[in-house]
């Protein structure tokens, strides 16, 4: 659901909003696996934003100054550039003209009771001038707040560098983002969108629950069919880009199971050293 009062561009792949207005930008917290609502806050000011105890926030300062409070947690303050990731209350004080983008994910909805899910306290940045690893067609990328485990959320910095153009694609669950710096634009079957800083986005996802329902395609501008979701951000021969994108879950991170701790704790097996984590009888049930 879009709020009435957000102007925003809009086809089949790619959803762009005004960040001139404060508030809920984007509600998918009906949403059957990765329930969200997705927020503008200016001055310190979102509206009707209220943090909540049993959700887990990430935010990205795309301008200004400001500070974030938590009970039992030391005050933080950050500058443009700079990202976050807490659980539960806390609040927004803004130091000097200040803009945000917070994504709220709801804890007792969708996958995330499964994990127990709750978001590490995390502060970090500024951003990077490029990715920590290789991404596609040049692109960089820097997993900025990694998923405490596997099938959690995660928040990533995206580099484009000049002249990038980028391969289509379509995503499994919905991108939600901003245009941190540079330019570019959004190519899709369905219509192209311009990308410039300070653009807060959704990417819309593509699912097999989505082919099931028949929702999963569309007509393009060229009159063929096409997936739902498809695009490829490209890049002037000028300038790059860089762009926030958070992620509501992963295929990648630790599992009770397997992660560095166990991993690299050696025990004596039937005469031999071996990794604690293929001792099924001394594992923390």
């Amino acid at each position: 659901m879009i709020p009435s009062n957000i102007k925003y561009e809009e086809n089949n792949a790619f959803i762009s909003f005004d960040n001139n207005v404060a508030g809920l930008i984007f509600d998918d917290s009906k949403h059957s696996k990765y329930p969200i609502r997705y927020y503008n806050i200016i001055n310190g000011n979102g509206n009707d934003f209220k943090s909540k105890a049993d959700c887990s926030y990430y935010g990205y300062v795309y301008g200004g100054n400001l500070k974030i409070t938590q009970s039992h947690y030391p005050t933080q303050n950050l500058i443009d550039g700079q990202y976050f990731s807490v659980t539960g209350e806390f609040e927004i004080n803004s130091y000097e003209s200040s803009k945000l983008i917070v994504i709220e994910v709801l804890h007792t909805k969708g996958i995330y009771p499964e994990n127990n899910y709750r978001a590490m306290p995390s502060f970090g940045g500024p951003i990077e001038e490029v990715g920590r690893l290789k991404y596609i067609d040049g692109c960089t990328d820097s997993l900025l707040i990694s998923p405490v485990k596997k099938g959690d959320p995660c928040f990533n910095h995206l580099h484009f560098p000049k002249d990038i153009v980028q391969t289509q694609h379509t995503h499994p669950s919905h991108r939600i983002g901003i245009v941190a710096d540079g330019h570019g634009v959004c190519v899709t079957p369905f219509g192209n969108l311009p990308l410039v800083k300070g653009m807060i986005f959704v990417i819309k996802e593509w699912t097999e629950e989505m082919v099931a329902k028949g929702n999963a395609f569309a007509k393009g501008l060229d009159g063929e069919t096409h997936a739902c979701g498809m695009h490829a951000f490209n890049t002037p021969v000028e300038t790059g880009m860089d762009v926030i994108a958070f992620h509501p879950d992963s295929d990648f991170g630790s599992t009770d199971e397997v992660h560095p701790m166990i991993n690299r704790t050696i025990v004596r097996q039937d005469g031999k050293l071996v990794s604690a984590g293929s001792v099924e009888d001394i594992r923390t049930k």
